[in-house]
């Protein structure tokens, strides 16, 4: 770090991004909690499609990480840092803008539908689908920014992984209280079946509301490029980003770290299900838990300021490893939801050591590093077409799976064979 750089007093633009991060965690689960009012709303006429067309929502928005985190980079070099999180809420408010048009499209032209094989699909629900595309758009450029920042902002008593820990923290509690938020604030405790399209359109407006105030008050705030991250406007990057392997080895990582995140996340409640009994009757609860774990996991590794990230990978990896072994071999949810403590510190933990040494590759390396989150999309999807196919119980191997590559990544593939000088 430059003497300039050591000048500069990063405190304030860390708890900026740590707050930013809560922003992105609440609107991802947010984004997913529609789910329910939206299969309510939109999607009675699909019969047997029903679960299809609403799970697209979250393949929408996660569509977005592979597609715009390159947007993200090209900004950063333009814009920097700060130009690039205001435009990115300002995306962010468009996409919640065409939430509002979907709905307000459905109320004023009740017979506009799309008719798909049995299904017969309200036009405004495709519209609800492209907003979720531009705000999982949004939540990627915010990140493309945050996780480099955070890594990179000197903050003393901290180290890197550390200040990704903290800022993983806030995420958690973003993605804690936003189903809280869908279903108490917003519907006032209604049942999802009671749910009218009119009564979503006012939730988005509030939510452009907000996003407008923070926006505004970022273009108040002090947020300093930190200088040796990112190429300078028209700057030509000598080498392919890809010639590092341990950034390509850490894009690999976290494909596999959000896709089994997510598998477990979202599934651990249909295989509790699908075991009945008392399984059946705290499923719900088990996703609770699972989340819930990591936030306390995260809480828990943001005081952790002398273990290296390379090193809570492998344990962590190993600790999920073995319980996910555990819930195959006796057939028992209750071991999968252990794991939500281990993979608290993942996120981090990868991302610091995949852009270790990049320099002014950084925020690029950033950019393509959003890549990898499309696993969180695909992963579960094929989880679920597996346990179709066979049964839940040895889809759990995709994790075990995951979780070794990780181990790999932890012990080996995280060594820079090339550097940036």
């Amino acid at each position: 770090m430059s003497s300039e750089q050591k000048q500069v007093n990063y405190l304030m633009p860390f708890l900026t991004m740590v707050f930013l991060f809560f922003i992105v965690g609440f609107l991802t689960t947010a984004n997913g909690q529609f789910q329910g009012p939206l299969k309510a709303a939109f999607l009675q006429g699909t019969g047997d499609l029903k679960n299809t067309f609403a799970t697209l929502i979250t393949f929408s928005w996660f569509l977005a990480y592979p597609l715009t985190g390159g947007i993200g980079s090209s900004w950063v070099t333009k814009y920097g840092y700060k130009g690039t999180l205001i435009r990115a809420l300002l995306v962010m408010i468009v996409g919640l803008g065409i939430f509002f048009l979907s709905s307000w499209f459905t109320v004023q032209f009740p017979d506009s539908n799309v008719h798909i094989a049995s299904a017969t699909v309200p036009s405004g629900y495709f519209i609800f689908l492209l907003g979720s595309f531009v705000v999982g758009s949004a939540a990627t450029i915010l990140q493309v920014v945050i996780n480099p920042y955070l890594t990179a902002c000197e903050v003393k008593g901290t180290q890197a992984v550390q200040r990704l820990n903290i800022g993983g923290s806030s995420n958690s509690i973003g993605t804690t209280v936003a189903p809280y938020f869908v279903t108490g604030v917003v519907f006032g405790g209604l049942a999802m079946s009671d749910v009218k399209v009119s009564q979503l359109m006012i939730p988005f407006v509030s939510l452009m509301v907000i996003i407008a105030i923070v926006t505004f008050i970022l273009t108040k705030l002090s947020l300093p490029d930190i200088h040796g991250t990112k190429a300078s406007v028209g700057e030509k990057l000598e080498k392919s980003i890809w010639s590092f392997s341990h950034l390509t080895l850490g894009v690999i990582a976290i494909f596999f770290y959000v896709g089994v995140e997510v598998c477990i996340g979202a599934n651990i409640n249909l295989f509790a299900l699908s075991l009945g009994g008392s399984f059946a009757e705290k499923a719900a609860l088990m996703a609770t838990l699972y989340w819930g774990g990591m936030l306390v996991g995260r809480l828990v590794s943001s005081s952790l300021s002398n273990i290296s990230p390379n090193v809570q990978l492998a344990v962590t990896t190993v600790l999920a490893a073995i319980f996910a072994s555990a819930a195959v071999l006796l057939n028992n949810p209750w071991l999968l939801v252990i794991i939500g403590l281990f993979h608290s510190v993942m996120w981090g933990a990868i991302f610091t050591l995949s852009v270790a040494k990049l320099g002014k590759y950084t925020s690029v390396a950033s950019g393509v590093f959003m890549i990898g989150v499309v696993g969180g999309a695909i992963l579960p999807l094929f989880q679920g077409m597996l346990a179709d196919a066979i049964d839940w119980r040895w889809t759990w191997l995709i994790v075990i799976a995951g979780e070794l590559f990780m181990l790999y990544y932890a012990l080996i593939g995280y060594k820079p064979k090339q550097v940036e000088e």
